[in-house]
């Protein structure tokens, strides 16, 4: 009994030494609200991606919009909020990403996990964002994503391809434009 004690006890001292990012930023307590995400990048095959999103939100506008709003084109959504600083410092490389292809057929989409509406409009207009965004105080549509690739911070960026389905995923304030313009040119060269 006393060797299975002292092997747990190591164990246990030897997990608790590991790095966990998370609780890291919750014993930083600095009140902010949010898990901030690092950046990363996950890219998903053509063959390996799962199934089409399936969701339905109200948009800050009071429209009504669906995935199959967006089928057939290449959809970016952004889980965002007006306080979260990361979204602040993004959004206007959003929007000029946006504007660069959505002559390409390119869509945005933001989904809003915090705010009403009229502090999303106020959001869009100072910051200069013209594409839309979903109000999602419910979760609702958090959720419908939560099964293939979830976002578990934000912000979060995902790249759906033509059939609504998860290509890419960064995880956390995109860092580098060039690496979103890198994710979207990849798919919207998949084979239609």
């Amino acid at each position: 009994m006393a060797v299975v004690t002292g092997i747990t006890a190591a164990i246990l001292t030897l997990s608790a030494c590991a790095p966990d990012t998370l609780s890291d930023q919750y014993r930083a307590g600095d009140d902010k609200g949010y898990i901030a995400g690092d950046g990363s990048v996950l890219e998903i095959a053509e063959p390996d991606r799962g199934e089409p999103i399936t969701f339905t939100g109200t948009l800050d506008t009071g429209e009504v919009v669906s995935d199959g709003s967006y089928r057939g084109r290449v959809l970016v959504v952004n889980f965002w909020y007006a306080a979260c600083a990361p979204c602040r410092l993004e959004a206007p490389d959003l929007e000029a990403t946006y504007q660069t292809y959505r002559d390409q057929g390119v869509q945005f989409l933001g989904i809003n996990v915090r705010d009403q509406a009229a502090t999303a409009r106020e959001f869009a207009a100072t910051f200069g964002v013209t594409y839309p965004s979903i109000i999602d105080t419910d979760g609702a549509a958090q959720l419908a994503f939560a099964g293939q690739v979830a976002p578990n911070a934000v912000p979060t960026t995902l790249v759906l391809d033509r059939e609504g389905r998860v290509a890419a995923r960064i995880l956390g304030r995109i860092l580098d434009v060039s690496t979103l313009e890198a994710l979207i040119d990849r798919v919207v060269k998949d084979p239609e």
